[in-house]
């Protein structure tokens, strides 16, 4: 199975884009994917409205990308973090896909 790293908004309405998040998560899977979305994950236990854990929380996900087989990137704009993510993807080679907010894949 492939391992997919999800990235998608997080912070300004995290109740909003953590449903959403759950539902690219959820798309992963029908295309038999494993989804890897940290931004679900680490805001379980670490502050996202604390710059150091914030900062941490990023460098986390960072090493996680770097294990997954490709970044699917969903959302109209791009957050900081989401850059991030895009440009470590974009320098490890790895296959990049986008998708709209509706979790339709796109070409970029």
């Amino acid at each position: 199975m492939t391992l997919v790293y999800i990235a998608s908004p997080f912070s300004g309405d995290t109740e909003k884009h953590t449903k959403m998040a759950q539902d690219y998560c959820r798309r992963a899977l029908e295309y038999h994917c494993v989804p890897i979305a940290p931004h679900l994950h680490y805001p379980q236990f670490m502050n996202d409205d604390n710059a150091i854990e914030r900062a941490l929380g990023l460098k986390f996900a960072l090493l996680l990308l770097g294990k997954c087989d490709e970044l699917w990137v969903f959302g109209d704009a791009l957050s900081n973090g989401m850059t991030q993510e895009l440009a470590e993807a974009m320098w490890r080679g790895m296959p990049i896909k986008y998708f709209d907010s509706q979790g339709n894949e796109v070409t970029k």
